[in-house]
């Protein structure tokens, strides 16, 4: 099999027309005149052209000719910025739409982790990742999906396991290891955990470990993970740095860790720090940004610009051994970002392997098939006589007069546990909207198992309605949060009619709505028409009282069982610090 585009780019075989621009002995296709060079190894800004030849730069100084010359008149130029950690699928998009939105904001290679379309079709979901990231604008690096299942505390579509893993890496469809989400697998030294390490033992290791300090953080860093994305506090980061580790500071549509983190950000650990976005939506993508937005809010904070472009160039590519960009050097692809304002990057011309980006241009080639395992993707039990599609039950018989809640912290994946007095009807119970405390419900939708898990949650401010949706981190069964049963079937069975996707519901009327039929995580539209459906959700939820950035993001998350401390699956609630199912009476 023909290595997919997620491996390093060099030179081609015959180098004697690089080596010749480099001398200066022959044109080169494009010359950068009059440029000033951000410059991430001497830490200072080079007055200096800048000459490319096969997508490639040959040389970097004064006196090359070339076929082409564009004067920047005192722009500046930066190497293309580099996304150290981020989920492709969570911008609802495949990835041809996804580079449309984040190429032209300057951002040239991403490091993707597949693991949300691979929880729903395993292997092949994988692949088709890879396969649909070829000849893009944007270089993708797949990582090998490390955690599917996240746990066995929720039902997935599919399970990787250490072989399946080793094939792709054979297959050259993956360049390392993504986010070891098991770390209590990890540290007590799980073996099947532990074999999956092994096989990369020689290539990037990502990590993904909480509130994770002390000797078990020694464990974690000892059996080969080098970076960790889930940073919260400047503590546990300066800890991690301290431990060797790659600190991936992240800047989600949910997850907002960048200001807490940049006072992290000094001349003496600068290299070891990286930006990411990990999950952003559609309308952040396109309105604020990604890696771009990170750095010029870091050089707004007070990081020197050089240690900021560092942050999403040069570090990236050497933790992930990417040696081939990061930098604007002889010998490196030419993935070049020019920009006016120095204290304030902003695009003004994306170069692409040495070919200016332009928006305009249609795609090159036509997305792969979506494989089977990706359509039709959401399955339910069904009524034995009529063959309908079960109704869903989301009754919930009082057993007791307390009950646990899930507290929703606003822009942060961590959650709250806590008991509070149960509210009962007619020997139910219901949510308390007064107390904001709302039903929710992850029912399963790979198998047919008829596993509904229950619970209930506060901080999302509903006053009325429902919202529904099959993205669900990381099991991505059909997840829903509402003010009462009847609002919840309505959004519920959208979603289904839908074959996956998002919905807001109230009463019996759909509110929004935006299909994924894509595994139920992506759509096959333009970015730009899912951004615009998904502003309608925003609006929806935001109507029927919602106050938060992103309802359906912060949703997503009530239900991932490996970020502590209280979250919910098909299999019920999960005490995250403990790795268990706990009743939802206390």
């Amino acid at each position: 099999m023909t290595p997919i585009s997620s491996q390093p780019d060099t030179p081609h075989s015959d180098i004697s027309t690089l080596l010749a621009v480099a001398r200066g002995d022959a044109p080169a296709d494009l010359v950068l005149r009059n440029g000033r060079i951000v410059n991430v190894f001497s830490g200072e800004m080079e007055q200096a052209d800048v000459a490319i030849v096969d997508g490639f730069i040959a040389g970097i100084g004064s006196g090359y000719d070339a076929k082409e010359t564009v004067d920047l008149a005192g722009a500046y130029v930066a190497p293309g910025l580099i996304d150290a950690h981020v989920h492709i699928e969570s911008s609802l998009c495949l990835p041809a739409q996804f580079a449309a939105a984040v190429v032209p904001r300057g951002v040239t290679t991403v490091i993707a982790d597949p693991h949300e379309i691979a929880n729903v079709g395993g292997a092949a979901a994988v692949r088709f990742m890879a396969e649909a990231s070829r000849d893009l604008p944007l270089r993708v690096v797949i990582m090998a999906s490390s955690c599917v299942p996240a746990t066995d505390l929720a039902t997935a579509g599919a399970r990787l396991t250490s072989e399946d893993l080793q094939q792709l890496l054979a297959d050259g469809v993956v360049h390392g290891l993504a986010e070891v989400m098991n770390f209590p697998g990890v540290i007590h030294g799980d073996p099947d955990v532990l074999r999956k390490i092994a096989a990369f033992r020689r290539r990037p290791i990502d990590g993904h470990a909480p509130g994770v300090w002390g000797k078990a953080l020694n464990a974690y860093v000892a059996a080969g993970v080098g970076s960790d994305h889930e940073c919260v506090t400047l503590e546990e980061a300066k800890e991690k740095l301290a431990r060797g580790m790659y600190v991936l500071v992240r800047e989600a549509t949910n997850a907002r860790n960048l200001d807490a983190l940049l006072p992290l950000i000094n001349a003496k650990n600068n290299r070891r720090i990286c930006f990411c976005t990990d999950d952003r939506t559609p309308p952040d993508l396109l309105e604020q940004g990604g890696v771009d937005y990170m750095l010029r809010r870091a050089i707004e904070f007070g990081v020197d610009p050089v240690d900021a472009f560092r942050c999403c160039t040069l570090n990236a590519a050497e933790w992930f051994a990417l040696r081939d960009r990061g930098a604007i050097a002889s010998g490196r692809v030419a993935d070049l970002m020019v920009f006016s304002d120095l204290q304030a990057p902003t695009a003004a011309a994306v170069y692409v392997r040495g070919k200016r980006y332009d928006a305009q241009d249609p795609a090159k080639t036509e997305p792969p098939p979506i494989p089977p395992e990706l359509t039709h993707s959401l399955r339910f039990p069904v009524h034995e006589v009529t063959r309908d599609v079960k109704l869903f039950d989301f009754g919930v018989p009082a057993r007791g007069s307390q009950i646990r809640v899930i507290g929703l912290r606003p822009d942060q994946l961590v959650t709250d546990s806590f008991v509070t007095d149960a509210k009962v009807n007619q020997g139910y119970v219901v949510p308390d909207v007064a107390r904001d405390i709302l039903k929710m419900a992850v029912i399963e939708r790979h198998r047919a198992t008829g596993n509904i898990g229950m619970g209930f949650v506060r901080g999302f401010g509903l006053r009325l309605g429902a919202i529904a949706g099959t993205v669900a981190h990381d099991h991505h069964n059909l997840v829903v949060v509402g003010t009462d049963a009847r609002a919840m079937r309505r959004a519920a069975h959208r979603v289904r009619v839908m074959d996956g996707g998002l919905a807001v519901a109230a009463g019996e009327k759909v509110l929004a709505e935006l299909p994924l039929p894509v595994g139920g995580l992506m759509s096959d539209r333009p970015v730009e028409e899912v951004a615009a459906a998904y502003r309608k959700l925003l609006d929806a939820a935001r109507d029927l009282g919602s106050p938060l950035h992103d309802p359906f993001m912060a949703m997503s998350f009530m239900a991932l069982e490996v970020i502590p401390s209280l979250k919910l699956t098909d299999r019920g609630l999960i005490d995250v610090d403990a790795m268990r199912i706990v009743d939802l009476f206390v």
